[in-house]
């Protein structure tokens, strides 16, 4: 185990709610390989905070490279939709873009 995500274990304990902290620890599992605890977490953040919008994307992106192509499109829908909501363009934009990447 990496020593950022044990940092970031540490922040976690007096605050596990921490969307940021979670969607770092999140990034960092991805970089070792550990897609399953990383998909746990930012699945955590959004169904408590849909509108911590940086969290679909790595989602998405995460159920493509296990190729769950049905469910990474759900995914990039839902965040373009809090993306529009939010007046965030370049969230959505960014989004759309991954969107358009599958459905070709």
């Amino acid at each position: 185990m990496s020593d950022r995500i044990q940092k970031l274990l540490e922040f976690m304990k007096t605050s596990d709610k921490d969307s940021f902290l979670q969607h770092a620890l999140a990034l960092e599992y991805i970089k070792i390989g550990n897609d399953e605890e990383a998909r746990k977490l930012f699945n955590e953040i959004l169904l408590r905070e849909p509108t911590y919008i940086g969290s679909y994307y790595h989602l998405g992106k995460l159920l493509e490279r296990v190729a769950d192509y049905e469910r990474a499109i759900r995914v990039y829908k839902r965040g373009m939709e809090e993306a529009k909501k939010a007046g965030d363009n370049h969230s959505y934009n960014e989004l759309q873009g991954a969107l358009e990447d599958i459905e070709e």
